[in-house]
Parts: structure tokens; C-alpha cells; sequence
């Protein structure tokens, strides 16, 4: 049974679709005005293993992850490339996401997260966003000032609700600007004004482009329609922005928009929040140039995804090490053919303790703790029908985490040479004739074959990359 913890009512609870085995899953995705981080590269992994693990139990998952395209930061660097380039500001706007987009999806590759169901951008969007506006308005929940639409945050009866703040605290809360046009300090920008230069689109308010806030709502509504199972992002998005997201999309009838909401704990960098004033900023091209992306990712599993994680060189080198631990068993299993069924108890119960593991609110910590015990399961000669459904389990575990792990097979001469090698060595150790056996090791590290002692006596080994 999976339970999820719920930050909507702060607690875990079974997870329950609106239609049975269709789950439609939302998640707040980049905005394209530069580089992704790393933390960025949490969120994608954490709601791809999600999807991934909802698939394996059966659900049949529609994902929706937007792209927002037009925004105030988009905007601000849009100008200074503008005066720079001698070009328009909604030129180097457009330029801008352009390039930044197919950045975007360069990391994806790279960390080995395929796209969303539909990645949709916000400026694709334009007629969805007007008739959703239009629809707040007509039901006296927008009003209009200039070429400026608002949304009467007061009028909303249960704004506050995910954050479980009310309105006097979200206030102080957050640094709200004061703006003569709006009725009150907490209204938010559903559409914005045209103003110089910048981008615009034709609308019954005038021209503009869309606020941040709607365009989640409104291009949640046109692929998943009016309620979602699962709406996700990291906790810097509960409020305004999620917080937003519900007051639109329930003020117009869309009720609950979500019935559960997922929320990851966020990066930082040797104890400090991530910024690139403080010179603590990492995108995430200059960490999977230095270290795999199994590496990065056993990194984001070592810890609850609802948790914050501190991002440091000592951590890094951990998930490096962890890694090799894994792609030993990769090596191990590489030449075995995988068996369609799993039958042996030993693995079935290791099976169970790691959906056991990921039912519980996907808990990857323990979840990675069952793929770590393998490697004294294969180590030694167990039976081939054993190994084989080892490889079952593994490579199963391997697709729900989106590890790859993969070696190439070894032939089967160097593989009995090793495993030769490895009976002497063992032996040696027994006879106390270290000298001797640590020749072993050196003859086989000549060969990039690294042997890994385990606890209980056993040797399990890998191929160097």
C-alpha cells in the first residue's frame, strides 16, 4: 500500500487516484532564463523515479511538466541582452528561452531522465491562459486596472491553506511591493500590461503576457482536466506560487485541483542556501562533467526526498563510492542470463523490502540500503538459477531508481580467470600469507579488475571505467 506524505494536510496518506490505476501528475518545471542547477536536477530526478515507481505498481501515469518560457527573470535579462545586442527586448527574450530550453533538455539527456508525457511552454498557452483569466473575471474573482488583471485574494475563502498560514501572516511573511492599482497588498498579477518593448500578446485586457501563477493552472486543466492526483515542485513553491495555483483553479470550479501535493526539500551547499552571489552555485553541466549521473543521483537518493540535502565534496565522493559498490554487482551479474520469474524467498523478501521501502512516502534511503545488500548475495559461487533471479531484481530496481549501472559483459575466459584468481587470493588470506595474496590483488589491478573485500569474508569485484 503506498502512502505519500501530503502537504496539503501534513500527514502521510494512502494514495488514492480520482479514477482507479490512472494517476495525472503535474510538477512545476524550469524557467528558461539560465543553466539548470543541481537543484533543479533533484526535482527532475525525484518526480522521474516517482512516475517510474506509480508505473510499476501498475498505475498507468499521464505526467505533465511545464516549461515557464515568459517571466519577469526572462524579461530583466532579456533587457541587458537587448541593450548589449542593439536588438529589441522581446527579440532577446525569445532568444533567450531559446536557448535556454534546449539546455534544458541537454541535462535531461545527460542525467538519463527521459521527457514528461507533455512538456508544455507557457507562450504555446496564450488562448488557455486568456480564457481562464476571463473566467476569474466574469466570476468576480479578477478585476482589471489598465491593461493589469489582479486576482482578489480575500475573496478566496481558504487562501492560506497549504502554507497553513492566514492572510496577516502570509503578509509578513513575504516582501510584497506596494502597487496603488491593486485592491489589496496579497492580489496577485494574472496578466501584465505591455510595457515598452517587451513581449506581448492580443488579448480582451489589452496586451500583455501572463503572470507566473496562471499559466500552471491553466495548462494543468487543459491535459489533465479539472482535478489532479498529484501536484509537485520543491517547498520554495508553496507559497505564492502553489498557493496561487489552488486559489485560481478552485475559485472557477476546479475543486480540489489536487489531491495530493509533493513537495522536495532543497539543495544547499556546505550548510548555505545555493546562490550565485555567494559563489556556491552549481549547475548541473559542470557536476556531470566531473562525476557520472548514477553518481549525482545516488547523491539525491541518499536522502528522504522531502528533506533538505547539503551538497558538499565529501557527499559527492560518497554516492562515487556507493556506485562502484553497485556497478561491482552490475559486473558480477553481467554475463547472467536474467530469469523471467522471481520464485527463490530470499529474493522475493528482498523484493519486498524495497517496495516496502519506496510504499513508505518513497523512501530511497532504505530502498538503496536492499540494492547495497547484494553484493554479499552474489559474491562467493552461488547457482546460476540464483544469480539469475538476482538480475531480475536488480535490473528491476535499477529502472524504478533510473540508475543505468551498466557494464559491458565480460567473456566468459576472463571471467573464470577472475574468479580463479579470486578462490587463490582467499586462500592465501586464510594461510596468512598476505604478501602473496596482495599479488593477486596488483596482478588483477593491472588488469583494471578492482577486488572489494566485503565484511563477511567474501571478495566481490569490478571492472575500472
Amino acid at each position: 500500500m503506498l502512502k505519500v506524505y501530503n502537504t496539503l494536510t501534513r500527514r502521510k496518506e494512502e494514495f488514492i487516484p480520482l479514477k482507479d490505476k490512472q494517476v495525472n501528475m503535474y510538477a512545476c518545471g524550469v524557467t528558461v532564463y539560465d543553466d539548470s542547477h543541481i537543484g533543479h536536477g533533484r526535482s527532475l530526478y525525484i518526480f522521474e523515479l516517482i512516475r517510474r515507481y506509480l508505473s510499476f505498481l501498475g498505475f498507468k501515469v499521464k505526467f505533465v511538466r511545464n516549461i515557464t518560457d515568459i517571466d519577469d527573470k526572462i524579461i530583466n535579462k532579456a533587457k541587458e541582452v537587448a541593450k548589449k545586442e542593439k536588438i529589441t527586448v522581446a527579440e532577446a527574450a525569445k532568444e533567450i528561452s531559446r536557448i535556454y530550453t534546449a539546455s534544458y533538455y541537454q541535462d535531461l539527456q545527460k542525467l538519463g531522465i527521459p521527457k514528461a508525457d507533455y512538456e508544455p511552454k507557457a507562450t504555446e498557452h496564450i488562448p488557455d491562459i486568456i480564457s481562464f483569466i476571463q473566467q476569474l473575471k466574469d466570476k468576480g474573482y479578477a478585476y482589471q486596472r489598465g491593461n493589469d488583471v489582479y486576482f482578489r485574494v480575500r475573496k478566496f475563502k481558504n487562501y492560506g491553506k497549504l502554507a497553513r498560514k492566514n492572510l496577516d501572516e502570509l503578509i509578513s511573511a513575504v516582501r510584497i511591493e506596494p502597487n496603488e492599482d491593486k485592491e489589496d497588498l496579497l492580489d496577485f498579477a494574472l496578466w501584465k500590461g505591455k510595457k515598452d518593448e517587451e513581449p506581448s500578446w492580443d488579448s480582451p485586457f489589452g496586451p500583455g503576457r501572463p503572470g507566473w501563477h496562471i499559466e500552471c493552472s491553466a495548462m494543468a486543466a487543459h491535459y489533465l482536466g479539472k482535478t489532479l492526483d498529484i501536484h509537485g515542485g520543491g517547498v520554495d513553491l508553496i507559497f505564492p506560487h502553489h498557493e496561487n495555483e489552488i486559489a485560481q483553479s478552485e475559485a472557477i470550479g476546479n475543486k480540489p485541483f489536487s489531491r495530493y501535493w509533493l513537495h522536495h526539500g532543497l539543495i544547499t551547499i556546505n550548510k548555505q542556501k545555493m546562490a550565485k552571489s555567494l559563489g556556491n552555485f552549481f549547475r548541473l553541466k559542470d557536476i556531470l562533467a566531473q562525476y557520472s549521473a548514477d553518481t549525482l543521483k545516488i547523491f539525491y537518493l541518499s536522502a528522504s526526498y522531502r528533506s533538505p540535502l547539503d551538497f558538499s565534496t565529501e557527499r559527492i565522493k560518497e554516492a562515487q563510492a556507493k556506485r562502484k559498490r553497485l556497478l561491482a554487482v552490475s559486473s558480477y551479474l553481467s554475463n547472467v542470463k536474467e530469469s523471467a520469474d522471481i520464485t527463490d524467498k530470499e529474493i522475493l523478501r528482498l523484493r519486498d523490502d524495497f517496495i516496502a521501502a519506496l510504499d513508505d512516502d518513497f523512501n530511497t534511503p532504505r530502498a538503496l540500503a536492499v540494492l547495497f545488500s547484494l553484493g554479499e548475495k552474489v559474491s562467493g559461487t552461488p547457482k546460476e538459477d540464483f544469480l539469475s533471479q538476482v538480475k531480475n531484481f536488480y535490473n528491476q530496481a535499477k529502472y524504478i531508481l533510473c540508475l543505468d549501472l551498466g557494464v559491458k559483459p565480460l567473456n566468459g575466459k576472463l571471467r573464470a580467470y577472475i574468479e580463479e584468481k579470486i578462490r587463490q587470493r582467499i586462500k592465501l588470506r586464510k594461510e596468512k600469507k598476505y604478501h602473496e595474496a596482495d599479488l593477486i590483488r596488483e596482478e588483477l589491478a593491472g588488469k583494471k579488475i578492482i577486488l572489494e573485500d566485503l565484511a563477511n569474508g567474501e571478495t566481490i569485484w569490478r571492472i575500472q571505467e
